[in-house]
């Protein structure tokens, strides 16, 4: 009887300790978007100051989780791998350095500022997803934007910007390295765009 009440004792003692063990948490990778354009030709400084507005995003890509397809129409995302922040967000300063670079300005702020800017750089985050439809996967990254005439409250020019990039590998961390290729070459159209819209009269 005594070796009975000794093992349930112990039974008891081991399920209280592992009831108290903190619960097991899911690993997860966190990647950032950090692209910056290949320097191009030197331009001569404007005298316009522009306005970088946080960028919004269409419904299924604001949001830190990472997407991907494997069908049309159908947008699914990874569960251990995500973005550090919105990819929205995380555009925001890139925008601002790739403008800033391209050297077609007197100064590039981010919204909100107290600077009086001429120009506003208005974007939207189309699609950013990687497609494994086909092999090798690949990312496909959607940029709309429009610049303002801030003093006019009219659009001066507007464009869809549309990069594909293979991934390296077809897994999350492949998808990543392509996103921020494909990142790269919109940043340096678009800082080519906005350098070479005509200045408001």
């Amino acid at each position: 009887m005594r070796r009975a009440t000794a093992g349930l004792a112990a039974v008891a003692l081991l399920a209280a300790c592992a009831a108290l063990q903190p619960p097991e948490v899911e690993h997860a990778n966190t990647y950032v978007l950090e692209a910056m354009p290949a320097a191009g030709a030197p331009r001569p400084k404007g005298d316009l100051v522009v306005e970088v507005s946080a960028p919004r995003a269409r419904p299924g890509f604001d949001t830190p989780q990472m997407a991907y397809t494997q069908r049309a129409n159908a947008l699914e995302y990874f569960a251990r791998n995500r973005w550090a922040d919105t990819p929205a967000r995380m555009l925001a300063p890139l925008l601002a350095q790739a403008l800033d670079h391209s050297g077609g300005f007197r100064a590039v702020v981010q919204a909100p500022s107290l600077a009086a800017a001429n120009l506003r750089l208005e974007t939207e985050l189309v699609r950013l997803q990687q497609d494994f439809g086909a092999r090798p996967s690949r990312v496909r990254l959607t940029l709309r934007v429009q610049l303002i005439d801030t003093d006019a409250r009219r659009v001066l020019a507007s464009a869809e910007f549309d990069e594909t990039e293979v991934a390296p590998s077809d897994d999350p961390y492949g998808g990543v390295i392509a996103a921020n290729r494909a990142l790269g070459r919109l940043l340096e159209r678009l800082a080519k765009f906005c350098a070479e819209t005509p200045a408001p009269r």
